[in-house]
């Protein structure tokens, strides 16, 4: 058996290496088109692809997913698969919002987005941690719990399901801009095309790179880290060795409401507001999550890459539709999609952790 896995491990890293080169070979393909023939269709996305403001826009779009992404890969690897991630969104945009209106204060904001979430996740932790209720429909029952209480809150506060403008975080022209010395050399580094976007994003961009960069830390370099993934791989071995698998879940449970929080708070601060019609602002983001981290094989730094193409194929369609390329805008906008499934279809299987979805209480055999 282990030898088939190696050869299955084997033939996925060479379709990924496959998939990688072909993706080179595209973009290598399109820039030489915008050298040559600028006017022509192929012109125009080379020319919105390395455009600045793409990148800008696919940072901005990616914050949200990414911080979901990585609260999904806690819980998960836990053993605990949480599909509520779009829920524990959607009431931290609201909160974030509304306690931004309240006190004018980011910190305030973030928190009580952060707080929202983390109460709305232990809910779900107690559900299925301590009443073992199936994950997936606890995972629903969240998202839909938060699909209709958070624009209900706003009705009744604002009066309508969209709440009123508040104050957006700065971006890092806003931060150093006044400093004589740092405000000139970030200004220098923004001007940079293409990855200039990189030295003037907003500081929620930064906070998602630091959130990535110490979750990997977390799960793989820390004690924490391998109790998560012991939890979800071989929960009887971690309570053999006295350590109490049901904390261990809740705590990466929680820690998923965490990081969902930051990104539901960062969504609507970003945009200055919370909209809650239809689908509300999140609008299927934290679904995108969870693809995004089944896609990056649960590992931090892949997923937010993930991520970032799917952000950046959705800014890619919303550039192209501004322009002429001769193309209908309905099929541009299914482009992401389709491009999204191709992918995933030659990049490979997802090892799910061996015991993620099953209960476990102490002294099972």
């Amino acid at each position: 058996m282990s030898e088939r896995v190696r050869r299955v491990g084997v033939a996925d890293l060479g379709r990924r290496g496959l998939v990688g080169a072909v993706a080179v070979g595209a973009v290598l393909a399109l820039a030489v088109a915008g050298l040559v023939a600028p006017g022509s269709a192929a012109g125009t996305l080379s020319q919105v692809l390395f455009d600045s403001g793409t990148l800008a826009s696919a940072l901005r779009l990616s914050v949200p997913i990414a911080l979901a992404a990585l609260g999904g890969i806690f819980a998960e690897k836990s053993g605990v698969i949480n599909i509520g991630l779009e829920g524990l969104l959607i009431i931290s945009a609201f909160s974030a919002v509304y306690a931004m209106d309240l006190v004018d204060s980011l910190w305030v904001a973030f928190g009580a987005g952060v707080l929202a979430s983390t109460v709305l996740a232990g809910l779900f932790a107690v559900v299925c941690i301590e009443f073992r209720a199936d994950q997936i429909i606890a995972g629903l029952a969240v998202w839909l719990i938060a699909l209709g209480l958070a624009p209900f809150a706003s009705q009744v506060v604002y009066g309508a399901p969209n709440t009123v403008s508040v104050r957006t975080p700065p971006s890092a022209a806003d931060v150093v801009g006044g400093i004589p010395v740092v405000g000139d050399l970030q200004g220098a580094l923004a001007a940079i095309p293409v990855v200039g976007a990189l030295f003037d994003a907003n500081v929620v961009v930064y906070l998602t790179l630091l959130a990535v960069g110490l979750s990997w830390h977390t799960l793989y370099r820390t004690r924490f880290g391998q109790w998560v993934r012991a939890s979800g791989e071989n929960p009887k071995a971690l309570d053999t060795a006295g350590v109490s698998v049901s904390r261990v879940r809740y705590a990466a449970v929680l820690l998923s409401g965490v990081l969902s929080g930051l990104g539901g708070a960062s969504l609507s601060l970003t945009l200055g507001q919370f909209t809650g019609n239809g689908p509300t602002m999140v609008n299927g983001k934290g679904f995108i999550a969870i693809v995004a981290y089944l896609f990056g094989n649960y590992n931090p730094v892949s997923a937010f890459l993930s991520t970032l193409l799917f952000a950046g194929l959705d800014a890619l369609q919303i550039a192209l539709q501004l322009r002429d390329v001769g193309v209908p805008n309905q099929l541009i906008r299914i482009t992401p999609f389709v491009m999204v499934i191709v992918v995933l279809a030659l990049v490979g299987r997802t090892r799910l952790p061996s015991a993620a979805g099953d209960h476990y209480e102490s002294g099972e055999e």
